[in-house]
């Protein structure tokens, strides 16, 4: 491995994951150093155990908040820590498993190279998807393209990405939303609007059952009904700033 990078980091926002964390974790810190983990809340036990395992390892750092704040809420927690250190550039991952760590430096690479961008993860899924989530999805997309003028975000949801932290963390301070399930789509919507271009890199996710390990916080109509309150704001704001997006479409 290279040495611990001084503008990149891995977040990892973590909220009762259940054991694959740890195989998570470490499967993040063979590509890449540093590696930090936001335990946003969890009863679960794997705090200590993620505490543990940083104690043996310089490159990770575990980050505990006392009560659960949502997935939102703990990256800005970590970006505010990381921006303070001097890191520019976050790339966020599930602590569950389900994304893909070995692509880590194809992505950190690419912000790299054009860090003015977010590399957004487009996911390719596997038979064992469920269908509902795949199609279900496409809903979600077809709103962010819209509200953004189709500047091109691959997908809204999958967040397997690289974020710049600066514009992250002023579009964060600026509104009290995007703290919960709507973070991720909220987030490339309004960097869209704020003129940070998204580029787009495959990446397979996995949909672990629960013999493998896997855990889901999902709930249909609590998170559905949250992402509809999302894009209903999001096109207000769309039509708002519509004159300048369509000055931005025009000059693409």
């Amino acid at each position: 491995m290279n040495p611990a990078s001084t503008t990149h980091l891995v977040l990892i926002p973590s909220y009762n994951p259940g054991l694959n964390v740890l195989e998570t974790v470490r499967a993040a810190r063979a590509q890449w150093a540093p590696v930090w983990v936001v335990v946003d809340g969890s009863t679960d036990g794997t705090a200590e155990q993620l505490q543990a395992l940083a104690a043996q390892d310089e490159g990770l750092k575990v980050i505990v908040l006392p009560q659960n704040r949502g997935k939102g809420a703990a990256v800005l927690e970590g970006i505010t820590q990381a921006a303070a250190l001097g890191f520019t550039h976050a790339l966020t991952m599930d602590s569950d498993g389900q994304h893909p760590a070995d692509l880590i430096p194809t992505f950190m690479a690419a912000s790299q190279a054009e860090p003015q961008k977010m590399v957004l993860g487009k996911p390719v899924f596997g038979p064992e998807a469920p269908a509902l989530r795949v199609n279900g999805r496409k809903v979600s997309n077809g709103w962010a393209n819209l509200e953004t003028l189709w500047m091109g975000i691959g997908d809204s949801l999958y967040g397997f990405r690289v974020y710049p932290i600066g514009p992250l963390m002023k579009i964060m301070r600026g509104n009290r939303f995007m703290r919960r399930f709507d973070f991720d789509p909220e987030a490339v919507v309004r960097l869209c609007w704020a003129g940070v271009y998204p580029r787009n890199i495959d990446a397979p996710v996995r949909y672990l059952s629960a013999e493998e390990g896997g855990v889901s916080h999902f709930k249909y109509l609590r998170d559905n009904t949250l992402l509809t309150w999302m894009h209903t704001r999001l096109f207000i704001g769309f039509m708002l700033r519509l004159p300048l997006l369509l000055v931005r479409y025009l000059m693409r």
